[in-house]
């Protein structure tokens, strides 16, 4: 078994950066979905409307995810990191003054900000993250999204702190602000520059999805381009389902528990916070499952455990059996979206891997932003344990198609370790040699 490759400074910084924001995003989301309930109620509206004002926060991110792939390809990843970052400080400082001021089209705003921060900033992370894979020879993302939750677990217990003292939610988020601003400054100056920009690491000639003389379809055509790929289209359909399944807990969790299944306000955060620790544990402990197993089997045992806990939350007669069952939801949720990314870029060039990476981010925090809000109109009809049925169906389509996720054995590329795993090129090692290298480093993961 051979080596890892050995880190250097300006990589061992760029991942710890990565890892950082990371964090710091999932303790800004997880302190305002603590602390809905208490939003709601200051508002005075109901879940229905509830609902619209996450709205704000699917249309901030929709914007920003759809733009984030072409900003990146134009300008590099740390850019668009910058731009993100202060967007989420913004929106959480507009937040906090909407609730604290009872303001529904504040923190409606607040929310849009806030929400195409995020969008700019993680679909940037996934192809920085994918960019660090192909450095390393290894695994990188499953972590990455691992710090996120890691991070929702410490803004659950912080909100559910708060929740209990009935701390006023404007002064929390403003907090929140500040700490990701100061997350955000060390961040960017880290990240280094041109990572996924066009022409930044590769040729044209080597560039993958061109128009047959070898010059590189890029901009809008290029993210269209690549879902031509019938795999590709498959992977962003499990992806779709499983940030479903992920954003769903993320934004009705505390209120489902409360509403229906009659608990506390502060038991609904309690909650959350267990479904946060399941998807942590589950993302740090992943990797050796992967090995061993391969991700489309992963990921198909995933969708179905998280299934089965979602079953279980919507017909279980008991708070406490429904409280057990977020964590089989939280663990079966944990590596879906960090696992089918990766996949995404596997098998193809690097030019490929990042317009392919932004892809299936952009379709699976489509579901993980848009989806779930769309939820509560539905909630209002059939109530918010009924409307969970949404995902189950999803999850019991995803286990169908997981076989999408085997990595492809294309002309020169074998089955890379990480995301976006390169060709061979002049000069490097022979199509069987990479296969056999990357064979060697798969169990360093």
């Amino acid at each position: 078994m051979k080596n890892p490759p050995v880190m250097d400074v300006t990589t061992r910084r760029w991942r710890a950066a990565l890892f950082l924001f990371m964090l710091a995003t999932g303790v800004s989301m997880a302190s305002w979905v603590a602390r809905t309930p208490a939003v709601r109620d200051a508002l005075e509206v109901s879940t229905g409307s509830m609902g619209l004002v996450l709205f704000g926060l699917s249309i901030g991110s929709m914007a920003g995810v759809l733009i984030s792939g072409g900003l990146v390809r134009k300008h590099g990843g740390r850019p668009v990191i910058a731009l993100g970052a202060g967007l989420l400080v913004a929106g959480l400082l507009v937040i906090a003054g909407g609730a604290a001021l009872e303001v529904s089209a504040g923190v409606f705003g607040g929310l849009a900000l806030f929400g195409a921060g995020m969008g700019l900033a993680e679909v940037a992370f996934n192809i920085e993250g994918a960019a660090v894979e192909r450095s390393l020879g290894r695994p990188v993302l499953p972590v990455l999204h691992g710090c996120f939750s890691l991070g929702t677990v410490v803004g659950a217990l912080l909100g559910m702190g708060l929740t209990a003292v009935r701390f006023p939610v404007g002064w929390h988020l403003a907090a929140i602000a500040v700490a990701v601003a100061a997350a955000g400054v060390w961040t960017v100056r880290a990240v280094p520059a041109g990572t996924g920009r066009e022409g930044a690491d590769v040729d044209a000639s080597d560039a993958g999805e061109g128009d047959g003389d070898g010059k590189r379809t890029g901009g809008m055509r290029g993210q269209v381009a690549v879902w031509r790929d019938r795999r590709l289209v498959l992977i962003g359909l499990i992806v779709l389902a499983m940030a479903f399944a992920e954003g769903s807990a993320n934004d009705w969790l505390p209120l489902l528990m409360v509403d229906g299944h009659g608990t506390s306000a502060t038991a609904g955060s309690l909650t959350f916070m267990l479904f946060a620790v399941a998807m942590t544990t589950g993302r740090f402990a992943g990797g050796p499952l992967l090995v061993r197993y391969g991700p489309a089997a992963v990921v198909r045992a995933s969708a179905l455990v998280a299934a089965v806990g979602v079953a279980l939350v919507i017909f279980s007669s008991s708070a406490l059996l429904a409280g057990a069952a977020v964590v089989l939801w939280g663990l079966g949720a944990s590596l879906g979206f960090p696992v089918t990314i990766s996949a995404a870029g596997e098998g193809v060039r690097p030019g490929d891997a990042s317009a392919r990476v932004a892809a299936v981010s952009t379709a699976g925090y489509a579901a993980f932003l848009v989806g779930p809000p769309s939820l509560g109109f539905l909630a209002d009809h059939v109530g918010l344990r009924n409307a969970m049925l949404v995902v189950l169906v999803l999850l019991a389509g995803a286990a169908l198609i997981t076989r999408a996720l085997r990595t492809p054995e294309r002309e020169g590329v074998g089955a890379g370790a990480g995301a976006g795993a390169a060709a061979p090129e002049e000069g490097r090692p022979s199509a069987r040699a990479d296969r056999a290298d990357r064979a060697d480093q798969s169990d360093l993961v």
